[in-house]
């Protein structure tokens, strides 16, 4: 079916607007880091003069090496634990046949329906009787969990697409499952694994409610944590707020920017792209 050239018009309007509405909110605040504060009296302007020290001064004064270096220490954990998990279950749920499997998979994606705030005051306290409150392994634990019930769908999604005659040849050959899971699928699911990290990569670097709740101690906070801390001690100084966000979103702008082929592919390719 071809489209018309009023279509395409339409289409490309529509998106430009879109695109606009996502973009320029961005520009504003990068504009906004680099205004020197004694000119930015907030709202969207074009500085006169660069100031690129307000990136210092914000990561001086915010104690973001502390906050980010707490960030990465979660936000690996998390994806690392996850990415394991969700790959030997998926692999499971996929090509196993138990008893209990679709019971216990659709009850796994029961995580997807329920948010953070329906389980975040009896997560507190059950982590307090044992002692976790205040630690790196509070956040790690609840977010590996929310994150696996997205990771088992999106692998068992992937593996159940795998040719099975690939599957069927590697069993003559002798492989066992891990054997067959680790050397013949896994590399070809590359892709897919990528964007599933990925993904989790943004939603754990994100997260705010966990850390707020169940964070106490300065050096356990993280960075969109320390973030709010920041706003609330430096209100109406734009620019140090505005370097802040800059500082807390880049490393994720940053990896997407050099995965983002990696990230489409799995989205759309699949093993396709093997």
């Amino acid at each position: 079916m071809r489209i018309s050239v009023c279509e395409k018009t339409v289409d490309y309007v529509i998106l430009t607007l879109f695109a606009l509405f996502a973009i320029i909110p961005l520009v504003g605040v990068l504009l906004s880091s680099v205004t020197p504060p004694s000119q930015n009296a907030g709202g969207f302007s074009v500085p006169t003069t660069i100031d690129l020290g307000n990136f210092g001064a914000a990561w001086n004064q915010g104690h973001f090496a502390s906050y980010m270096l707490s960030s990465v220490l979660v936000t690996v954990s998390v994806v690392v634990l996850t990415t394991v998990l969700a790959v030997f279950a998926g692999f499971a749920f996929a090509r196993l046949d138990f008893f209990g499997s679709n019971v216990i998979f659709f009850v796994m994606l029961a995580g997807l329906m329920l948010p953070a705030e329906a389980f975040i005051i009896p997560l507190y306290f059950n982590l307090r009787s044992v002692g976790l409150t205040d630690t790196y392994a509070s956040l790690i634990l609840p977010q590996t969990a929310q994150s696996l019930a997205f990771g088992i769908f999106w692998m068992r999604s992937q593996f159940r697409s795998f040719p099975g005659e690939v599957i069927e040849a590697a069993r003559l050959d002798g492989a066992r499952d891990v054997r067959l899971l680790w050397q013949v699928i896994v590399p070809a699911a590359v892709a897919p694994i990528m964007t599933m990290a990925l993904l989790i990569t943004m939603w754990t670097w994100n997260e705010f409610l966990l850390p707020l709740v169940l964070i106490t101690s300065e050096d356990h906070r993280t960075a969109p944590l320390g973030l709010a801390f920041f706003k609330g001690a430096h209100l109406t100084d734009y620019s140090l707020l505005s370097a802040a966000g800059v500082i807390v979103a880049l490393p994720i702008v940053v990896l997407y920017f050099f995965l983002q082929k990696r990230f489409i592919s799995g989205m759309l390719g699949g093993f396709a792209d093997r």
